[in-house]
């Protein structure tokens, strides 16, 4: 009897984040069946009031109705799209694009504060704020103000959606590219060794 030792293969770069088109109404089995398969997926879910004709309910409803997020290997994509609900990868015609990995920690954090978050449409013009202080120290994003009530803006550019959390204006400071000292991303701490290689 001959035994072989075999070690998994390194990846030279880790899996990557994938935005994936989904039956809205699936969205949950989609989300199980993928984690059922060993994928770490990600469905970010708020909380909202919905009215019917006899009572008010506190529901959990999609941030991006009809988009799930799922970490895998591209080049073994079969298994992601054969799951239940799931309709297709967002991409470039039939090149999948990854999601910015900044992006989907971001949407978590707001998450994990406890804020009230609420789907917005994505922003391209506003001002650029990086959070000093308050349970989203760090972020950066865009800030918009309705009805004298501050809220931050992050977006996932892939689907040009976007996620708003109520703030205190105090939290944020502006960033002006060019003058002064400004937040660095993470992008930005892993572009130059990424160079370097």
């Amino acid at each position: 009897m001959i035994m072989v030792n075999r070690t998994p293969s390194p990846q030279p770069y880790p899996m990557s984040w994938y935005a994936l088109r989904i039956q809205s109404r699936l969205s949950g089995l989609a989300s199980v069946t993928l984690r059922g398969k060993g994928y770490e997926e990600f469905l970010p879910l708020y909380r909202a009031r919905r009215r019917w004709s006899d009572r008010v309910k506190q529901v959990e409803l999609p941030l991006f109705p009809g988009y799930l997020f799922c970490q895998f290997d591209v080049n073994d994509r079969l298994p992601i799209l054969t799951t239940p609900g799931v309709i297709g990868i967002v991409g470039a015609g039939k090149l999948p694009i990854p999601v910015d990995l900044e992006e989907i920690e971001a949407v978590r954090a707001i998450l994990r504060s406890g804020l009230a978050a609420q789907p917005w449409p994505l922003l391209c013009v506003g001002s650029r704020v990086y959070i000093e202080r308050g349970p989203l120290a760090g972020l950066e994003g865009i800030i918009t103000n309705t009805d004298k009530v501050y809220r931050l803006v992050v977006s996932v550019s892939l689907l040009q959606r976007s996620v708003a959390v109520e703030i205190d204006r105090e939290w944020a400071r502006p960033i002006n590219h060019g003058m002064g000292p400004r937040a660095v991303t993470l992008s930005e701490h892993i572009r130059p060794l990424a160079l370097a290689r």
